[in-house]
């Protein structure tokens, strides 16, 4: 067990450690996007520079809100602080979705009156942005918890996006089309729209207590009616804290021939049943067929 908490404590101190590095690379390039951005005159770099400047707050949010999210249960939470990082993804992703909005409605005027850009600067930067991210991207490889996974998907975004950018650079920068420009500005913008939105829907789930995507329900049913001496079950509801912490309760019936020690014996093997269907924390009563619950038609 000592050895399994050192391990743990070892993983979090990387994970915390490569979110930081991260969050230093993002903000810094995100104040040279804006500058960048300005000085180019570029819609796509500067809407660019919003996605940043909002990846750059998530994994701010999640380097603050992880260190809430591990204070224990208090008066106040009796389940613990876990769904503020939860909170924390919410209220960015709407940020992003603002922000694409900003975006298009800046972007349209150009589109019908093309302006002339720097394109030897949108190359620069987009080289810059490439390395940066490329970089960032790098450092939170093999890093396996939800924040990580989450910024690595965000920060890889972003190289694709300078990947794009240097791509209507060299067009421009060939043929003077300047209206690459405000094309790119609105593909950028629909994509990080699309996938906030969708994160959005996914986040708003967990506040709404659904039941968490990664387990079926059917399964956890019919694996514990299986078990000996389990004459029924109800009142079963999941929900989950953060998208990792899942919780779950339920009612078991059993035969009324059973004693305390198989009763207890059941508990175990629901338990167990339960934290191989990724369901970290289990309530359970147990009650016979005799006895008439007031939640059996819940």
């Amino acid at each position: 067990m000592g050895h399994h908490q050192h391990h743990q404590h070892q993983k979090d101190g990387e994970n915390t450690k490569a979110l930081r590095i991260a969050f230093w690379l993002n903000l810094s390039f995100s104040i040279i996007e804006i500058v960048g951005g300005v000085f180019t005159n570029s819609m796509a770099i500067l809407s660019d520079a919003v996605h940043d400047l909002g990846d750059s707050i998530t994994i701010g949010g999640a380097l603050y809100f992880q260190k809430v999210s591990e204070r224990r249960r208090d008066k106040h939470f009796s389940y613990g602080y876990k769904r503020f990082s939860t909170l924390s993804a919410l209220l960015t992703f709407a940020i992003l979705v603002i922000s694409s909005i900003w975006i298009v409605v800046n972007s349209i005027p150009r589109l019908l009156n093309p302006q002339e850009v720097n394109s030897e600067g949108m190359l620069v930067l987009a080289l810059i942005g490439i390395t940066f991210n490329g970089l960032a991207v790098f450092k939170m490889q093999g890093k396996d918890s939800l924040n990580t996974r989450a910024v690595r998907l965000h920060l890889l975004e972003d190289v694709l996006g300078w990947i794009a950018v240097l791509i209507g650079g060299i067009v421009i920068y060939f043929t003077n089309l300047f209206i690459i420009d405000p094309i790119l500005s609105l593909i950028i913008a629909t994509y990080i729209a699309f996938n906030a939105l969708k994160n959005i829907k996914s986040v708003s789930k967990i506040f709404l207590q659904g039941i968490p995507e990664d387990i079926d329900m059917a399964k956890v049913k019919a694996d514990i009616k299986e078990l000996n001496d389990v004459f029924d079950l109800h009142d079963l509801h999941s929900w989950s804290m953060d998208g990792e912490f899942n919780i779950l309760t339920i009612h078991v019936v059993i035969s009324e021939e059973c004693d305390r020690a198989r009763a207890v014996e059941i508990k175990s093997e629901v338990r167990h049943i339960l934290s191989h269907n990724n369901i970290q924390h289990v309530t359970i009563e147990i009650e016979t067929a005799a006895e008439k619950c007031e939640l059996e038609d819940c």
